[in-house]
């Protein structure tokens, strides 16, 4: 094979780029063995399907999406199927510049020569390729040749889609794909466990955008997140009142957090990234943390890429344990996690977390120390320490994984210089706390918790139980305990991916926002949860909540939600108090 000349003096010529010729993406098709003519009508039939699937998906994808306008544009890792070699795939990587198709390669190509750097994680290419033109195509998670679903219904499928040189619709908004070296790979984009605080989007790699800055040594991306909450209880009986006061004076607006930081990379020969973040009233409520209108640093951790696919996180950062808590309160379907998370896992805590990935990315795990002297101002000694696993698992997906099972387990042991405390709210964060233990004197405690995931599409079920063993014998050992399990269907049919390096899934991508005249995603939701601490000598209370909410993404970086619940709670003194209300909620994050 020729070698294409990319013009540019800096960048080196390709030994493996493919001839400049037009490529036909669609190669073989289930049909029926050893029959021509039924073979070429089924390829026929396909290609059919294929022109109008690309037709209506470029009519639902508008052209003037910023994540593609004037940037030039790097995919790798997509299969090209060429009909002149039926029996042979070609994984190759595409660079489009200003528009124009300038080079098909089996090589690698440097991330700098792109702003928008995209791993198509081995999807398929259906479409045309000529050099020197606007390419048009879409790249497939499943195979058209094992599944004609695929072919059936390309809205799911289809993860990349590009019209005349600009990127209409984009899944995969993070680039896990390294630039390849011989011996150990770097890793580029978030190779973090923990997912960023808000999600980067597909162009946080464009240089031109305004929040964004390259030096020699630190490279980032400004970020911010505004939430506004307007609580409105409908009602409460005497009981209620009796144990956590009169809720009117906390029926009203309040801002539920205003956040703002930076994520990005420190450039060593092998990149770090980092996570800066500082909030006012912080995403951070549980046993151990205390909310402040004052400013304080809630994330400020570095990512260190280790041998063996390993990654080394330092600093302020969430304990690696449960799917709820790892996930970004931003991203989860309804406005706050449960009651069992929020009040039995702490938000955050200052330690060492090294995890990885197994058996093919179907197996993550992490595991951390954790002591807290730095904040709490004490030594190290005086505080109690932690230390935290997860592993997760996938046992199940369907041809194209638009159906997943996921299974997961968590421990945490901690001792208790400090004494526990278990307190959380209704799952409102406007409202005093329901359950509240006070400071509990004990030796250590030991946390465990069993999480469960299905998705199906635009379904996905999910579902944890944690309980925590305490050691007081003074307290008589009590053991408390909760779950939720949590159902959510993206009404507009999108379907969130699935993060196997953190064994999370990914916020709900919007096929067409109100940007682009459409309705943008809307996302039903419903959860039952319980909090038990009512247990040997304590009477922490007994929670439980039933929850129905509604969020509408206008955009990936504007929503509105509305979360209703009805909450009853047992103190443990024979008496059961009622009380249900709704709050609604905006979120403006910055782009």
């Amino acid at each position: 094979m020729r070698a294409i000349k990319v013009e540019e003096p800096a960048r080196r010529r390709h030994e493996h780029a493919l001839p400049a010729r037009r490529w036909g993406a669609l190669s073989r098709l289930p049909c029926s063995p050893g029959s021509g003519v039924l073979a070429a009508r089924c390829i026929g039939l396909a290609l059919c399907f294929v022109s109008t699937s690309m037709g209506v998906a470029m009519q639902r994808e508008p052209q003037s999406q910023s994540d593609s306008d004037s940037v030039n544009v790097l995919v790798r890792n997509v299969l090209l199927m060429d009909p002149a070699n039926e029996g042979q795939d070609t994984l190759v990587q595409l660079l489009i510049e200003d528009g124009v198709l300038k080079l098909v390669t089996r090589d690698k190509v440097a991330s700098d020569v792109a702003d928008l750097v995209i791993n198509a994680q081995r999807g398929v290419l259906l479409g045309d390729l000529n050099l020197g033109e606007p390419p048009t195509f879409l790249v497939l998670s499943g195979d058209p040749r094992k599944s004609f679903q695929v072919l059936l219904d390309t809205d799911r499928y289809t993860v990349l889609a590009v019209h005349q040189g600009k990127v209409v619709r984009n899944r995969l908004q993070q680039v896990p794909e390294p630039d390849q070296e011989d011996e150990e790979p770097k890793r580029s984009g978030w190779f973090a466990y923990i997912p960023p605080p808000i999600s980067l989007p597909s162009s946080y790699r464009n240089r031109r955008k305004w929040n964004r800055w390259d030096t020699e040594y630190v490279s980032g991306v400004f970020q911010g997140v505004l939430a506004l909450d307007r609580q409105n209880w409908v009602g409460q009986d005497d009981v209620s009142r009796a144990q956590v006061g009169d809720l009117e004076e906390f029926d009203h607006g309040a801002i539920r957090a205003l956040r703002f930081g930076s994520v990005g990379t420190l450039n060593f020969p092998d990149p770090w990234t980092y996570t800066f973040f500082a909030t006012t009233h912080a995403f951070d409520r549980g046993f151990d943390s205390t909310q402040t209108d004052n400013l304080s640093v809630l994330d400020m951790r570095v990512d260190i890429p280790a041998p063996a696919g390993t990654v080394l996180s330092l600093g302020k950062q969430k304990e690696p344990i449960s799917m709820e808590r790892t996930m970004s309160l931003l991203y989860l379907p309804m406005q706050e996690r449960s009651a069992v998370a929020d009040g039995m896992l702490p938000s955050r805590n200052v330690g060492a977390v090294l995890s990885g990935t197994g058996l093919g990315q179907d197996v993550s795990w992490a595991a951390g120390a954790f002591n807290n002297w730095l904040e709490d101002g004490g030594t190290f000694s005086d505080s109690a320490s932690q230390f935290v696993g997860r592993l997760t698992w996938v046992p199940w997906t369907s041809a194209g994984e638009s159906s997943l099972l996921h299974l997961g387990l968590g421990l945490r042991y901690g001792d208790a210089n400090q004494g526990l405390a278990y307190i959380t709210r209704p799952e409102f964060n406007n409202s005093p706390a329901f359950v509240n233990t006070g400071l509990l004197e004990a030796n250590y405690s030991s946390t465990y918790d069993v999480e469960a995931s299905w998705r199906q599409g635009p379904f996905w079920l999910a579902g944890e139980y944690i309980w925590s063993d305490i050691d007081s014998p003074s307290l008589g050992n009590p053991r408390f305990s909760g779950h939720h399990l949590t159902a959510s269907w993206a009404l507009s049919g999108e379907m969130r991916e699935y993060n196997r390096k953190s064994g999370i899934f990914s916020p709900l991508p919007i096929t067409r926002s109100v940007r682009e005249n459409g309705w943008g995603a809307w996302e039903a939701a419903a959860r039952w949860s319980t909090l038990d601490t009512n247990d040997g000598l304590v009477h922490g209370g007994e929670l439980g909540i039933y929850s129905v909410g509604l969020t509408w993404w206008l955009t990936p970086t504007f929503n509105v939600s509305v979360n209703y619940r009805w909450i009853d709670l047992d103190e443990g003194l024979g008496e059961q108090a009622y009380t249900n209300g709704f709050a609604t909620r905006i979120v403006l994050m910055l782009d």
